[in-house]
């Protein structure tokens, strides 16, 4: 790319939602509040939803000092309008859904970086590389005795392999490096799932493209049409389409889904993986399940984009929105004749009745509620929170706690003492993930405690939002003789 191609390149996507984001002069108050509420988690909204979400947290950044005078839904439809929101109206839905729209996304992701950066120069990342390199030379080699030769090689080096495992000679992987792999596994698979979103918007495009192909077709019927009346998925078969199904299918492969499985969690056994944050562990944890809700949000698309072009066609819609272009097209054409004979300022002896009508959003419209005029008479206290062994079991089943952390703490009291509850132990060592911490004594205690019958105790901890809060939960007795058990 020349430099005059290169300027007018850039000068196009400065104009471009992407662009406008990371220049806007609210951009960090934008990106911030989009990626709060729509990259991490939900990743769809109900409208609704999102306006609660959005008034509570531009309270929070009032409250620092931002200036930021107006509504959560005054700012969504300005997103909207500037392209970093996508607006949805599900079938079956009672209101609007909000998600990112591709250019917020990479916005986001951009910026993600540039807080967190990583060489990208890594040892892992070459391997891949050649690895990958090695694999496409092998694939597309149409000599038999060639790769006869290759695979000879490779028996040879893996025989080789494991008669040095026999002899008790094998290299184990630093925990360095290991980690540096780990990272860019974690950083590979935030960028596959992150481009989900542009994946949907190739879809859109393409099945936009298609319509106006059939509408444009000039003869009774076009290739398009050819095509959808011989029953084929253009679709599907278009080069965006065989690329998504080639990767579905092997996503919802269940081989691979069980060797994927199984490496996670072989992979959380090693000893290096206890030095990943709490993220990149929740990450890899939960990244089949992501991998499969946003790729299943792309297969659905795309499957009701195939079913609305062929009913596009076969409900002959198509022949009225030809009609209408032909008749915008003679209008045009009958007012480019006229040009020379009438000039624009001319008077002419026609009256044109205009008509206009306010158009408003049903999600706009609110019904009055009259109990919020209601004036409560009082206000009765309620019991205290009480946490129960049967709910602690399926806390910890979706909780990422630090056990070891836990323990290390239950043995520093129990080193000073015969004895020691969870109460204590709080005291001493205050809750670093709050109820998590709390969820995680019991845990401990449930398994190599003495649950006290049916006594309890009240014990207190600081949230992440720096409020203090109380429950009620067993009284459990972690004893000396059985920190043994602890390790």
């Amino acid at each position: 790319m020349n430099l005059n191609q290169a300027f007018v390149t850039y000068r196009r996507l400065r104009d471009e939602p992407l662009w406008r984001l990371l220049a806007a002069d609210n951009g960090p108050v934008a990106i911030a509040l989009l990626q709060n509420n729509l990259m991490e988690g939900n990743r769809k909204l109900a409208a609704s939803i999102l306006y609660e979400r959005l008034e509570r947290d531009l309270e929070q950044l009032r409250a620092r000092g931002e200036a930021l005078p107006q509504t959560a839904r005054a700012y969504v439809a300005d997103w909207l309008a500037k392209g970093w929101l996508i607006r949805r109206f599900p079938a079956g839905a009672t209101e609007e859904e909000y998600e990112l729209s591709a250019a917020a996304a990479k916005a986001i992701h951009l910026i993600g970086g540039l807080v967190e950066p990583r060489s990208a120069v890594t040892g892992s990342r070459l391997a891949t590389v050649i690895h990958q390199l090695g694999r496409l030379v092998e694939e597309t080699d149409a000599d038999p005795e060639s790769r006869m030769t290759h695979l000879l090689a490779e028996r040879e080096r893996i025989d080789a392999s494991i008669a040095a495992l026999r002899k008790g000679r094998f290299k184990v992987l630093e925990e360095d490096e290991a980690l540096e792999r780990v990272r860019d596994i974690i950083a590979l698979s935030g960028e596959l799932i992150a481009d989900f979103h542009s994946v949907r918007d190739d879809f859109e495009h393409l099945n936009r493209d298609l319509r106006e192909r059939i509408m444009d077709d000039s003869g009774s019927r076009g290739d398009v049409l050819e095509k959808l009346f011989a029953g084929i998925d253009v679709i599907a078969e278009s080069e965006s389409g065989r690329t998504f199904h080639a990767f579905w299918r092997l996503l919802t492969d269940p081989e691979q889904n069980a060797a994927l499985e199984a490496a996670i969690e072989e992979l959380f056994g090693r000893d290096f993986s206890n030095r990943l944050e709490v993220a990149e562990r929740r990450f890899l944890l939960r990244l089949i399940q992501n991998l499969l809700a946003q790729g299943g949000t792309v297969h659905e698309v795309l499957q009701q984009f195939a079913r609305s072009l062929k009913q596009f066609v076969q409900s002959r819609e198509y022949m009225e929105q030809r009609r209408i272009n032909r008749l915008i097209s003679e209008a045009q054409q009958h007012a480019l004749a006229l040009k020379n004979e009438v000039k624009a300022g001319e008077k002419m002896n026609f009256h044109l009745q205009l008509t206009s009508s306010r158009i408003r959003s049903l999600s706009q419209w609110n019904l009055m509620d009259p109990s919020e005029n209601t004036v409560e008479s009082g206000m009765a206290a309620g019991d205290a929170a009480q946490i129960g062994l049967d709910a602690v079991a399926a806390w910890v089943m979706q909780s990422e706690i630090d056990f070891r952390g836990l323990a290390d703490n239950i043995r520093a009291c129990l080193a000073q003492r015969s004895q020691v509850c969870i109460g204590e132990v709080l005291r001493a060592f205050p809750a670093a993930q709050g109820l998590g911490s709390v969820v995680g004594y019991l845990a401990l205690g449930s398994r190599h405690g003495r649950v006290m019958g049916r006594r309890s105790e009240t014990v207190a901890w600081t949230g992440e939002d720096m409020q203090q809060r109380s429950a009620r939960i067993p009284l459990i007795y972690f004893l000396k003789e059985q920190v043994h058990e602890l390790a």
